[in-house]
């Protein structure tokens, strides 16, 4: 059975870090790209950061660049997300989602590429 767990959401002042973890099982890690993926209340989920397993090639969205970074412990089959500088418009639900082969930047926009979902850590920046 396929899973992706989203862990370490929480409250955070604006300023803040975070680190969000994305454990997967049930698939070959190392085949799969895996992205980050985020939902605002009222409005549509948008990619924030995705990773190619087999080579660690990453991109980022726009309006988190600089800001967050994206690695993975393929030893853990683990993928984080760590967040730096966190404003209120980050506040969100954080979901992890799996595709096979490597990823692209486009992919992030592309949600009926990602293969697997899980069920979303919320994260939430006080100003």
């Amino acid at each position: 059975e396929v899973q992706l767990v989203e862990s370490g959401g929480g409250l955070v002042q604006a300023g803040g870090s975070l680190r969000l973890s994305c454990a997967a099982s049930g698939f070959t890690f190392d085949d799969y790209a895996i992205g980050w993926f985020r939902q605002a209340p009222g409005k549509e989920r948008e990619g924030v950061s995705c990773i190619s397993s087999s080579d660690g090639s990453t991109y980022y969205a726009d309006s988190v660049k600089g800001r967050f970074t994206i690695s993975s412990d393929n030893a853990k089959n683990t993928v984080y997300l760590k967040m730096n500088s966190l404003k209120p418009e980050d506040t969100a639900v954080y979901y992890c989602a799996a595709h096979r082969g490597r990823t692209t930047a486009q992919a992030m926009g592309v949600m009926w590429v990602w293969d697997y979902w899980g069920q979303g850590t919320q994260v939430t920046v006080s100003s």
